[in-house]
This record gives C-alpha cells, sequence and structure tokens, in this order.
C-alpha cells in the first residue's frame, strides 16, 4: 500500500473528526452558561447597624451654629425613621476643645428632645480624642441600615473568562450605592400598606370634575400668505 492510498483513507476519518468537533462547539452555549447573578453574589442585606454623625466643634464655640444645628436635626430626622433605642451624645476627651464640646452638650440636647426624642432615650458618654485638634461631637444610635459586604474581591484574573461568567466583583459597587440610597430598608422587605384615603379631598376634585364648563371649541383663521 503506497503513502498515497493510507492519506486517502485517512482524509474520511480527519474530516468526521472535525464535524465532530465542530458539533461540540456550536452545542455549547455560552450565553447560556451564566450561572451566577450579581445580586446573588452580594445581596442587600438588612440588619441592624451603628449610625455615628459628627458635629465639627470650634475652641470658641460656645452654642451650636447653623450648620451644627442641621447636622443634629438631620440625625434626629434619621433616628425617627429607622432607629430605635438609645441616642448617645459622645464628647471629645483630652482635644484641645475638649470644653467647648462641653458646652454645646446642652443645645445638642434640646435639639434632640425638640425633634422627638424622648430625654430617658439620651445619654451622654465621653470618649477618648486624644491630641485631635477638632475631635467632633458624635452621635450614635442604631438603626436598621441596608448594606452590602466589601468590594474589591479579585480572587481570579479578567483574562480568566472561558466560561463567560461574572468575576468576584461585577456588581458589587451598584449594589451598595443602592444600598446607601433606599431610605427605609423596609421597603427591600415588602411594599406599605395604602394611606388613608382623604375623603373630604376626593370631594372636591369630583366636584370640580362634574361642575366644570364644557370646553369652548377653537376657532380658527385662515391666514392668506398671498402678498402679490
Amino acid at each position: 500500500m503506497s503513502d498515497t492510498t493510507s492519506i486517502l483513507r485517512m482524509k474520511p476519518v480527519l474530516a468526521l473528526f472535525a464535524l465532530s468537533l465542530l458539533a461540540g462547539c456550536a452545542q455549547r452555549d455560552m450565553t447560556g452558561s451564566i450561572p451566577d447573578d450579581y445580586r446573588t453574589n452580594h445581596p442587600i442585606v438588612i440588619s441592624e447597624r451603628e449610625q455615628v454623625a459628627d458635629i465639627p466643634v470650634g475652641h470658641g464655640d460656645s452654642t451650636l451654629s447653623l450648620t451644627q444645628r442641621s447636622i443634629v436635626e438631620h440625625t434626629v430626622a434619621n433616628y425617627r425613621a429607622n432607629g430605635s433605642g438609645m441616642i448617645h451624645i459622645l464628647l471629645p476627651a483630652g482635644s484641645p476643645n475638649e470644653r467647648a464640646a462641653a458646652r454645646l452638650r446642652g443645645d445638642v440636647a434640646a435639639v434632640l428632645r425638640k425633634g422627638g426624642v424622648k430625654p430617658f432615650n439620651i445619654s451622654s458618654e465621653r470618649y477618648q480624642a486624644g491630641a485631635t485638634e477638632s475631635a467632633p461631637i458624635r452621635l450614635s444610635y442604631s438603626a436598621m441600615t441596608a448594606s452590602t459586604g466589601p468590594c474589591g474581591q479579585w480572587p481570579k484574573d479578567l483574562l480568566d473568562t472561558a466560561d463567560n461568567r461574572h468575576y468576584a466583583n461585577f456588581g458589587c459597587a451598584n449594589q451598595n450605592n443602592l444600598a446607601a440610597q433606599i431610605a427605609n430598608p423596609a421597603d427591600l422587605l415588602g411594599p406599605r400598606a395604602s394611606s388613608p384615603i382623604d375623603a373630604e379631598r376626593r370631594s372636591i376634585v369630583i366636584d370640580d370634575y362634574r361642575n366644570a364648563e364644557t370646553p369652548k371649541p377653537i376657532t380658527t383663521q385662515e391666514v392668506n400668505y398671498d402678498f402679490n
């Protein structure tokens, strides 16, 4: 048997082997091979966490400024929306502005009470600020918070994408941003109940609709553009 005859006999076998390889590639659905989802890899979790708001304090402060007062009022609004339990006024100790912070303590507590926080839910404590030049007054409380895990996980090379899957960090930043923008974390658990109907307002709207005048037809006037 000559070499030419052997090659001719091998051609059908090689062709069949090539067709089988192409069929295997055709049956492989690259798009359908994505088993993961960024919402599953980086879920938003509802949990109770400590919330801290810092109030800057100057050495000569004796009363709350407009900016400082607005920080306290914003903290009260968040506390009433999602917080519970005690709200702690943490005063710096050992810092150059220690005395100024102590002078503001009464004003901070007054704003908290005015915002609806019960006096027995307000406590004052100190924290070691060390040599910090302008240590802030801190308001601390526990609140229901939406959050995800930390981002920046890169366990594999991004070029390793043969299976067309999401990389580990995919979608993490979006999930963190979404969790930070949610005003009421309970909205993720289910829809809110409908608010009561304002019967008086509804009657006014219906009466206005019934007593409205019939719209008059719009009259048009033909314009002659013949300037000859």
